[in-house]
């Protein structure tokens, strides 16, 4: 299990007009621990390029693959090259954002290629690829669409997983009122609805 994890004072400006610095920090931390939880019990490896992110994640007992200033896809892509070299066949590569991950132990479709897209078929919130398929992470706007066409060019089997809980993540104000996101909101987030007048 791959996760990529980003600053956590840096993560979720999206939401600086409506969360607050202190608990946007709170709020990535949360959402990452559910998906590290969520990964159980696979071996978990976080690619990250903070001190603090690589203290937390070796306090969960993850493997820390330290990619300083290279980007996500280039994170991602060493992270499944290092997999591969730990002798793990399959990568899964999750976000770090997704307030309601599911089991992700499941996703792997063995020789093929898994990918679950966001709510929007926009971006790529988990993808599961053989660790010698040469698949190419392409995150950002459209992901999910770069990702698919790639899976076919690469002559794998491809399978979308629409699944309702991975499809959800929290990056804008809008996600954060979404009925489920809502529900499982942490009761000191001052936007849960919970602590609304």
């Amino acid at each position: 299990m791959l996760i990529p994890v980003k600053d956590f004072r840096q993560a979720k400006a999206r939401l600086a007009g409506v969360v607050s610095a202190s608990d946007r920090i709170r709020l990535a931390r949360w959402t990452a621990e559910l998906v590290v939880a969520a990964a159980a019990p696979l071996p978990v490896f976080v690619a990250c390029d903070d001190p603090d992110v690589a203290d937390w994640a070796t306090a969960l007992g993850a493997t820390v693959l330290w990619r300083p200033s290279v980007g996500l896809n280039a994170a991602v892509l060493d992270g499944i090259a290092a997999l591969a070299t730990a002798g793990i066949e399959h990568a899964i590569v999750a976000h770090s954002d997704l307030p309601l991950p599911s089991p992700l132990a499941g996703v792997v479709m063995t020789g093929g290629i898994v990918l679950v897209p966001d709510g929007r078929s926009d971006g790529t919130n988990v993808l599961a690829v053989p660790t010698s398929s040469g698949f190419q992470p392409s995150y950002g706007s459209q992901s999910f669409r770069r990702h698919l066409a790639q899976a076919t060019r690469l002559g794998l089997p491809v399978r979308v997983l629409r699944d309702p809980g991975l499809a959800l993540d929290i990056d804008t104000p809008a996600d954060l009122a979404h009925p489920l996101v809502a529900k499982a909101l942490p009761t000191w987030l001052r936007t849960n609805p919970v602590n609304q007048p």
